[in-house]
């Protein structure tokens, strides 16, 4: 599945909220009148409102009144990039440890408990974040802010139960990327890409790394990590801030807090020359990856840094951001197609370094070689070239369509706070961010085609495919996983 221009996540990121509708509504397209509509439907109608408990955890509430659910997330400034090497894969491994009990909720009952109040809930660990969620009934709040509380405070677990956990983590490992040479060879890619940035290491974590973890290790990465200071709570839905405000001062307000540990930069030295990697298994088709080193955006303040990410983007849209974009059009379609896939996307934003990406699977009969030039050159034609108005106008109307209507999920509206919150951004970030993007121009998506993409930020990955040997293994879902 090709990413958002704003995804999120291991599994993320960008933040996108409703005064969106603003902009959807003065966005001309075919449908006449159907952006204001799709706004009047979104428009959750309440502006976020923020508070700062005792101890320094932070509070975000929207209130949503549309339907009477509410979904609350706690969300820590912590992730796959604060390891150090040789414990890669523990954020992601002490996520799991938390559903394993605390002196009062015995292993297992924290996701009964929150089956018995008619909702659902899980977690989730990306590069930058790590994430707890439920959606409930707005009746059941405060059910779920005392459970989330009480293992935030005092989460514990035996060693046997970390072991078990350990190796439901590894089976995930197997599955998710050991069992597809596509992942492999994007978590090489990283690897290869990357020198200083922990960006280089994988979320799942080396396998080596998990062979060789403790039960210590989490623990330790807890007590450094988990702190009011570095978490926040979202709230949104059918609630009142003032009640939720008295809540979180209830559950959370009374947690010790300790201060942070200092962050090192760790900043990427300068790529000075092309790199590639070669990576073989087996596979019925080869695949070719390109990754630019781009800019990022880390706030929301004008600088020629973030112009350029935020026109990198559109750049990403106008050759890949609906059906029969350029890429797809040029290079998949007729008798002399060069691939039967392709895509572009721009990371935009993160706590590390982002990339740009081309991609692709070649047709029957094609080479990689042949569709990284292909994809090259479709680049180069915007810098030539440039980008027509329409093109330009086309992805940014689809872009409010989309967004609009993803937010009319109240799940992804407390989501999108989150990921804010982390990357320090402001909750209205959203408005902020698709007025800057609507005044991109063509001027400058052809000035980011022509500056980024030379040989040495690039690094380019290759799948050669080997061949098949015997059936394919058949895995089932470790007994335990929890997304």
């Amino acid at each position: 599945m090709k990413p958002h221009f704003l995804a999120g996540i291991s599994l993320s990121t960008a933040v996108l909220t409703s005064p969106l509708a603003l902009w959807a509504q003065t966005t001309p397209t075919k449908a006449g009148n159907a952006p204001t509509a799709i706004a009047a439907k979104a428009a959750p109608g309440a502006s976020v409102q923020t508070f700062t408990l005792a101890n320094g955890m932070t509070l975000w509430v929207k209130p949503d009144r549309r339907a009477p659910t509410a979904v609350h997330m706690v969300w820590l400034r912590v992730g796959a990039m604060d390891e150090v090497d040789g414990t890669s894969g523990v954020a992601h491994v002490l996520e799991h440890m938390l559903f394993k009990g605390t002196p009062s909720v015995a292993a297992g009952e924290f996701s009964r408990r929150v089956a018995a109040l008619g909702g659902r809930e899980n977690a989730f660990t990306a590069k930058d974040y790590t994430g707890y969620y439920q959606q409930i009934p707005s009746s059941q709040l405060e059910a779920v802010m005392r459970l989330e509380s009480d293992r935030f405070a005092n989460n514990q677990w035996a060693d046997v139960e970390f072991a078990k956990e350990l190796e439901v983590v590894k089976e995930e490992r197997r599955m998710r990327t050991e069992d597809n040479p596509r992942a492999q060879l994007h978590e090489m890619l990283s690897a290869t890409a990357l020198t200083a940035s922990p960006y280089r290491r994988p979320i799942v974590g080396w396998m080596s790394d998990l062979e060789a973890m403790t039960a210590q290790d989490a623990r330790d990465f807890f007590r450094k990590w988990y702190t009011p200071a570095n978490a926040v709570v979202v709230v949104a839905g059918d609630v009142d801030p003032v009640q939720v405000k008295a809540l979180a001062d209830k559950y959370y307000g009374g947690i010790a807090s300790h201060a942070l540990p200092e962050r090192k930069p760790q900043q990427e030295p300068a790529q000075q020359g092309l790199r590639r990697l070669e990576f073989k298994a087996p596979a019925e088709q080869s695949y070719v990856t390109l990754a630019f080193k781009v800019p990022r955006l880390t706030s929301l303040q004008a600088t020629p840094e973030h112009d350029d990410a935020l026109a990198l983007t559109v750049l990403a849209a106008v050759l890949d951001g609906y059906s029969g974009a350029r890429l797809e059009r040029a290079l998949t379609q007729g008798e002399q197609r060069l691939a039967d896939s392709v895509g572009a996307h721009n990371g935009l934003m993160g706590r590390g370094p982002q990339f740009f990406y081309l991609d692709g699977v070649p047709a029957k009969g094609q080479t990689p070689e042949a569709l990284e030039a292909a994809l090259r050159a479709q680049v180069q034609r915007v810098a030539n070239e440039g980008v027509t108005e329409s093109e330009l106008q086309r992805v940014k109307t689809q872009w409010v369509a989309s967004e609009v209507y993803k937010l009319d999920s109240v799940f992804n509206q407390a989501r999108e706070l989150g990921v804010a919150w982390v990357l320090g951004m402001p909750p209205d970030h959203g408005t902020q961010l698709l007025a800057r993007l609507r005044q991109v121009t063509a001027a400058q998506v052809q000035a980011v085609a022509q500056k980024y993409f030379g040989d040495d930020s690039l690094t380019v990955g290759i799948l050669r495919p080997q061949p098949l040997s015997g059936q394919p293994r058949v895995r089932r879902a470790p007994a335990g996983a929890r997304h």
